[in-house]
């Protein structure tokens, strides 16, 4: 998409936040260790950056970890939000473009499904800046699992706006393979990109599963009539199927990580 698209895009979350701290998942444990044991010896109490960190799905998952981190929001309504269900945590408004912390403050940044918002040519050398010279930068997202036969309808009729090319596994390989991480030469070096995909699940409903579908950027720029439209061919699917008509069930995942270290 062209920049116009990408800010119209990025800038949708705020006036769904509430939605999106009700409705997105969290990250699997498995996948921010993994993320976090790029930073060598640093593993157990790391300083941590939760970069775009929206609602804070990411940074409640990194407490429970027990690691030390400091959340960074541009959007006022996201970080609103954060705040209510994270008091404790210090979050603060700023961008991946402008980080609001010192020179070589953290161990790690983390971006939960955030790091292809970027401007990465400005938000390269500011992420190397704040981070310690061996740190980390990890970008995680949350896929769903379309090598299950019922997952992969989903995905053939949610259509490309609410289930995009980083929201499956394959896709997602191809997609941020060597992509929204800062090149290996210049002032912010960075080493070779690593992936690894780790299995997540989330309990929904088929009514909260069209509520967390509703949160996509891509559903969130349509127009009222066509959101509906797409939401109800969902709601129609789901309804149709016996692994999804009836109650609660897992929704099957998998948490895709993009990590690379600070040379």
């Amino acid at each position: 998409m062209d920049q116009d698209q990408r800010h119209l895009h990025a800038s949708s979350f705020g006036a769904a936040a509430a939605a999106y701290a009700e409705h997105r998942p969290d990250y699997a444990h498995a996948a921010v260790r993994w993320a976090l044991d790029g930073a060598p010896g640093r593993l157990f109490g790391p300083r941590v950056l939760d970069l775009g960190a929206g609602t804070g799905k990411l940074t409640a998952t990194l407490l429970a970890l027990g690691v030390d981190v400091v959340a960074v929001e541009p959007d006022p309504a996201m970080l609103v939000e954060l705040r209510r269900s994270l008091p404790t945590v210090r979050a603060l408004s700023g961008s991946a473009e402008s980080i609001p912390l010192p020179d070589s403050s953290v161990d790690a940044v983390l971006c939960g499904n955030s790091l292809h918002w970027f401007d990465m040519a400005v938000a390269g050398p500011e992420i190397a800046r704040v981070l310690a010279p061996g740190g980390v930068l990890a970008g995680l997202w949350n896929l769903l699992d379309d090598r299950v036969e019922w997952v992969a309808g989903l995905a053939r009729v949610s259509g490309a706006a609410a289930i995009g090319p980083r929201d499956t596994p394959d896709s997602w390989r191809a997609e941020t393979a060597g992509a929204h991480l800062p090149g290996t030469g210049g002032p912010a070096r960075f080493g070779a990109a690593e992936q690894d995909l780790f299995p997540h699940g989330q309990p929904r409903t088929a009514e909260s599963l069209v509520a967390t579908l509703a949160t996509r950027a891509g559903v969130l720029v349509m127009p009222d009539a066509q959101r509906e439209t797409a939401l109800g061919r969902i709601r129609a699917f789901l309804a149709a199927r016996p692994e999804t008509a009836d109650g609660e069930f897992t929704l099957p995942m998998l948490t895709g990580v993009l990590r690379t270290c600070r040379t």
